[in-house]
């Protein structure tokens, strides 16, 4: 066992931050924790890293506690903050340099902090001042930071923030390969990101766990709950006609002559919309089965 959250409760003044929160993450696997703004997700990941103390409840990494054996802790862990706190004057290699002689006996650091380099692909900009980066290589910097001293368990808290569109694949594929060799766990709002690169998903929301599932399974449970088929048919409808549908819960008028129609418990209601369309004169264009997004999903165990 990689990771092991304990009922961790986290209070800020009257606010409970975190209520009795638990989950596990195994070694090697990559986790995206998810929630949406205020859920508790970077006072989590605060808490994993010995940031903060937890008001009740512990976190196990490795077998080590955070609140007996913190600096043990912080020797197999790298983290990266949502902020990213960089020293700007400092030259890349230069940080990387300083950042690796804390962890590392000083007859390796010049080694590792070669091969880190190369890793995250920052050699055309390991001579410049971190202030003159790009936003990417910002972030490029801040993960070599928190990968220096090789640690066995990487948290990172939002790590595409304010990244355009190739700089987030850039840092997307690099965390993909760095999870080959590591425990990873990242928050992250971006949905695509999630389905492109972590094995689980877990959901917090106001303060609680509220699915922990792969990606396709928390789809598949949420999908089981309501059906929505998109239906086109050769002239128009009139919305009340469609009561005489059996089993449908609500009709949508997309577009035109196209609906959507959704039905409850998952059931498939494609043979009562055929003989609908048979019994009015209808000619059926194109019908088929609306697949929840991951975004979808999102909202619905996150709405309230």
């Amino acid at each position: 066992m990689s990771i092991k959250v304990q009922n961790i409760t986290k209070i800020y003044g009257k606010q409970k931050a975190l209520d009795q929160v638990s989950f596990e993450i195994n070694s090697g696997e990559i986790v995206g924790f998810l929630g949406p703004n205020g859920a508790g997700k970077s006072t989590m990941m605060k808490i994993m890293t010995g940031f903060i103390p937890p008001n009740q409840g512990d976190v196990i990494i490795n077998g080590k506690s955070i609140l007996e054996q913190a600096l043990e802790v912080k020797r197999i862990v790298g983290y990266l903050p949502e902020n990213n706190p960089l020293y700007l004057e400092m030259y890349v290699k230069e940080y990387l340099h300083f950042m690796g002689s804390i962890h590392l006996p000083g007859k390796i650091v010049a080694k590792r902090v070669k091969d880190i380099i190369e890793l995250t692909g920052l050699s055309i900009e390991q001579n410049k001042k971190i202030g003159s980066l790009s936003k990417g290589y910002r972030q490029r910097t801040g993960l070599a930071q928190a990968l220096i001293h090789d640690p066995e368990v990487l948290i990172l808290d939002e790590p595409t923030t304010g990244l355009d569109p190739n700089q987030i694949v850039e840092i997307r594929n690099l965390i993909a390969k760095i999870g080959k060799e590591k425990t990873v766990i990242l928050s992250t709002h971006i949905m695509q990101e999630v389905d492109a690169i972590c094995d689980r998903v877990i959901i917090i929301n106001n303060g609680k766990v509220v699915a922990d599932e792969r990606p396709d399974t928390i789809q598949n449970k949420v999908e089981q709950q309501t059906s929505i088929i998109i239906v086109e048919f050769d002239k128009r409808v009139e919305i009340e006609l469609f009561n005489e549908i059996a089993d449908l819960v609500k009709a949508i008028n997309h577009k035109e002559n196209m609906w959507l129609l959704e039905s409850s418990n998952n059931t498939d209601i494609r043979a009562n919309i055929f003989n609908f369309a048979v019994k009015h004169g209808l000619t059926v264009l194109s019908m088929q089965k609306q697949e929840k997004s991951l975004e979808e999903v999102f909202k619905i165990l996150t709405k309230g």
